[in-house]
């Protein structure tokens, strides 16, 4: 792999793996994504079937040979900051046919893709035709909004294939890439990987689209009754039954779905740490004798006493390993089976655990020591801190209102769900364009300081390829196009939102109004001659150099901050108390927002989650939503007649 940051300076070095062999997950990660970006996936045939969206070894084992990522970066000219700097780094990637595909067998062990005949194949072929899973999906989602990619020609894949809307992200060392394995750590793998209710299969499975019946599965895993049969020592066979009961492969695939582990290995040991603290338990393994079975062992310290921590913990790899949810499971999930819509086993209509036993256990957890480390993650505050002051009536609290406003926004903002849900009620209270405005200027901002292209000499798009005149780096080629949309962009958002008598026309100061004319009269007098009349042409605009886009950006900026502080002192206190928000707010199973265990992050988030110590590695996890798939949710939903009417009603009822 080499990198070049100009074409005077060049390095090389080889990806960094971990004792099992494979890469680091961030490189695995971000070779996946470089490689997708620099495909054209189309439908490709085999066995008489038609895969859409799909790429064959021979075009990744090609595009890996000579796989180039640029990257282009804007900021201040360190001899004279005033003015804007582009510097493009680009990193070549050289592999041979068969380590191509060794790579490629990595992101079939990451469930990045699947072989499109035979998805329960884990095997990379030579002969083979691939796609994207749903998991795969997200992680492209999120390197493309990171990197400032223009990821057009991969829209019609996000729009005809299923998307895992929340992935939660384990930390890893970063000397040797191992997940840092903590109680706070496997408490919310755990809660996640069980679901905010016992996920029993729903009658109607086998009449459910294979989209439906993955987000059945992400709900948690998919649990049933065991009845298991064993001889007694008096000859006569004792039955037991198992309620919360799961196969172990279930487990260990569910693990590689809809986490960040990598492997059935690394998935098996998360499921014995389950096992170490207690949460998880062997039902039975009925395999013959002469079977083989692959039995995972993990060590770690026990507090001793009555805790269900073990120092070992071990998993059974079997395909007839039976497991089951313990009471500790049970306590630790949070599992509220009073609350409406709990699906509870389909043998049973009692409760899980009585509401006492609950109480004793919930008692019993609280007097449990924590360690420094599980302090630290702990400390981070929760959503549900920040988003439930409205209903706390107390008199502390309201001094600081204000900041807690600020905070509870950041956090809707952040949350597409909540996102969606309040750009509704800004729009049912004619206010919408606030939110869009923050919004556009936010994605601008983004797209200014970074743009990145992936190409392949084994193919390029029409589009990359160089013109008489034309700079003839990818690298280059990616910023020039860039600068253009960005300057459609600039005057998109002028447009809409700041032209007088615009569609959208914010309420904003005065001064800021007529500060933002007088720079734009005088770009324009200098650019043109001709004064500024109150409206940007895009001819106009075509002129515009980096650091005046970055003038219009600041200007911008506090048009934002204005525009933020309005709907947080305004608008939010209302949207808090609507009907729908607390409906919605109870809604546990589909709205994550009441977690204190991971940090939520969009999939255009930063690279690192925010609120980390990053000199001392503690571990934590935390979990991306994705933006396309909640974008596609929210506008399957019908809203039409009766039913938006209603909406609409409820929105306004006991908002002022």
């Amino acid at each position: 792999m080499q990198q070049d940051g100009s074409p005077q300076a060049s390095s090389s070095h080889m990806m960094k793996t971990t004792k099992r062999g494979r890469p680091f997950l961030k490189d695995t990660l971000d070779l996946f994504a470089t490689l997708i970006v620099s495909l054209q996936l189309t439908t490709h045939k085999q066995f008489f079937r038609s895969f859409p969206n799909s790429f064959s070894t021979d075009e990744a084992a090609a595009n890996l040979a000579s796989l180039k990522f640029s990257q282009s970066n804007r900021g201040p000219d360190p001899r004279e900051p005033s003015r804007v700097i582009t510097t493009t780094t680009t990193t070549t990637f050289s592999m041979t046919r068969d380590m191509a595909k060794a790579m490629s067998q990595h992101f079939m062990d990451a469930r990045l893709i699947e072989n499109a005949a035979d998805p329960s194949s884990n095997l990379f072929k030579d002969r083979g035709v691939y796609v994207l899973t749903p998991k795969g999906l997200h992680v492209l989602e999120r390197f493309i909004s990171r990197n400032g990619i223009n990821g057009d020609h991969l829209a019609h894949v996000f729009a005809t294939q299923p998307i895992c809307m929340k992935l939660l992200h384990l930390e890893r060392r970063s000397v040797d890439d191992e997940i840092i394995v903590s109680q706070s750590v496997i408490t919310a793998l755990f809660r996640r990987f069980v679901g905010r209710q016992a996920n029993y299969s729903p009658p109607t499975t086998q009449n459910l689209d294979p989209t439906a019946t993955y987000h059945e599965r992400a709900k948690g895993i998919q649990l049933m009754d065991i009845t298991d049969r064993q001889a007694s020592t008096s000859g006569k066979t004792q039955t037991t039954n198992h309620r919360y009961s799961f196969a172990a492969l279930a487990a260990l695939e569910w693990l590689c779905d809809f986490t960040s582990v990598v492997g059935r290995e690394e998935a098996a040991e998360m499921a014995a740490q389950f096992v170490r603290f207690g949460l998880i338990t062997l039902v039975s393994d009925k395999r013959k004798n002469n079977d083989s079975a692959i039995i995972f062992t993990v060590r770690g310290s026990a507090p001793g006493g009555n805790s269900p921590v073990s120092q070992t913990g071990e998993f059974r790899c079997t395909a007839k390993a039976i497991y089951r949810i313990t009471e500790e499971g049970i306590r630790t999930a949070r599992w509220e089976p009073g609350r409406s819509g709990l699906r509870d086993s389909p043998n049973s209509s009692s409760a899980n655990i009585s509401n006492t036993e609950r109480s004793s256990l919930e008692k019993e957890g609280a007097s449990k020591s924590v360690s420094a480390a599980d302090v630290k993650i702990h400390r981070r505050i929760s959503l549900a801190e920040k988003l439930n002051v409205a209903y706390t009536g107390d008199s502390a609290l309201d001094k600081r209102t204000k900041e807690s406003n600020t905070e509870r926004l950041h956090f809707i903002i952040e949350n597409p769900t909540l996102c969606h849900l309040f750009r509704d009620f800004l729009r049912d209270n004619f206010c919408e364009e606030n939110l869009a405005f923050w919004l556009e200027v936010q994605d601008f901002k983004r797209k200014f300081n970074i743009t990145s292209s992936a190409s392949s000499a084994a193919f390029q798009r029409p589009l990359e390829r160089p013109g008489p005149g034309k700079p003839h780096t990818p690298g280059q080629q990616a910023m020039e196009q860039h600068h253009e949309t960005l300057i459609q962009q600039a005057y998109a958002i002028y447009t809409v939102y700041l032209a007088p008598s615009s569609q959208s026309e914010l309420n904003i100061d005065h001064g800021l109004r007529n500060e933002l004319s007088a720079y734009l009269s005088e770009v324009m007098q200098g650019l043109t001659g001709t004064p500024f009349q109150g409206r940007l042409e895009a001819d106009q605009l075509s002129s515009f150099n980096a650091t005046q886009l970055q003038t219009m950006i600041r200007l911008y900026e506090r048009i934002q901050t204005h525009v933020f502080r309005l709907m947080a002192t305004d608008s939010v206190p209302k949207f808090t108390k609507t009907p729908r928000f607390v409906a919605l707010r109870s809604q546990n199973d589909d709205f994550d927002f009441l977690d204190n265990d991971v940090q939520y992050l969009s999939n255009s988030g930063p690279t690192v989650p925010p609120g980390l110590n990053t000199d001392q590695e503690v571990g934590g996890a935390y979990v991306t939503v994705s933006q396309k798939g909640t974008v596609a949710a929210h506008e399957s939903r019908p809203r039409t007649g009766v039913g938006e009417r209603e909406a609409r009603r409820g929105w306004n009822e006991n908002a002022s």
